[in-house]
């Protein structure tokens, strides 16, 4: 909460994804409007909001009061003579728009409050921790076996469950809505119990297409060749 202290106000980036604390989000700024964002904040304190919002489903014209996003800190800049921008995001922390204030940028500004997960028992938060961390891991060595990646993975067995929560959440391939309401949730142990869930459901899927990828390659025969007399 250090790097939010004393901010009520935040510049808000209505964007199609979720963005989770601890998680790294690639954008490419070209919008007027959001080039004078990132000018803005950057002479105050790289902060900005991300808001899950997606204008061909969404029938308010922007996120209403009380949408939940993330706090997004600007930690890389490669500018572009036209004033076009990449840069480098990381979420902070979760924040709760209250209300929109005018004060005539181009860009939505709000109101925020910011929370975390509540506090939960370190022994109940252990069991669902470490399921989590081992049928993820099982699943990204198979999407590597699939992808033919050699490259190792981290260890995440002893990352801290809710940043955990949060890593996993983002890396899993499912519906936005779905990632919106694990943003949303203020319990690490609920959070955790529906992706271990998810992730049981998937794990033997993943396997199985990783057996059958590495048979292929083989021929089907572990590498043997097939000799017809």
């Amino acid at each position: 909460m250090d790097k939010v202290r004393g901010v009520t106000e935040l510049a808000v980036f209505p964007l199609p994804v979720v963005l989770f604390p601890s998680v790294p989000l690639p954008l490419h700024i070209f919008e007027p409007r959001y080039r004078q964002m990132l000018n803005d904040i950057r002479i105050t304190n790289n902060l900005f909001g991300v808001a899950y919002f997606d204008p061909s489903t969404e029938t308010n014209a922007v996120p209403p009061a009380g949408h939940v996003g993330c706090v997004a800190e600007v930690t890389e800049t490669q500018g572009f003579a036209d004033g076009r921008s990449n840069i480098l995001a990381l979420g902070v922390v979760r924040f709760r728009i209250e209300s929109y204030v005018e004060r005539g940028d181009p860009y939505l500004v709000a109101k925020v409050s910011y929370f975390e997960d509540n506090d939960e028992d370190e022994a109940t938060l252990a069991g669902p921790t470490k399921e989590v961390a081992e049928a993820f891991t099982r699943i990204a060595d198979a999407v590597r076996t699939i992808n033919d990646e050699r490259t190792s993975l981290p260890d995440i067995s002893d990352t801290e469950p809710q940043r955990l929560s949060f890593l996993v959440a983002a890396a899993m391939e499912i519906e936005a809505d779905v990632k919106q309401e694990m943003l949303e949730l203020r319990s690490t142990f609920e959070r955790l119990e529906r992706l271990r869930v998810m992730l049981s459901q998937a794990v033997k899927g993943y396997e199985e297409r990783a057996r059958i990828h590495e048979l292929a390659k083989g021929n089907g025969h572990s590498g043997r060749k097939i000799e017809i007399e």
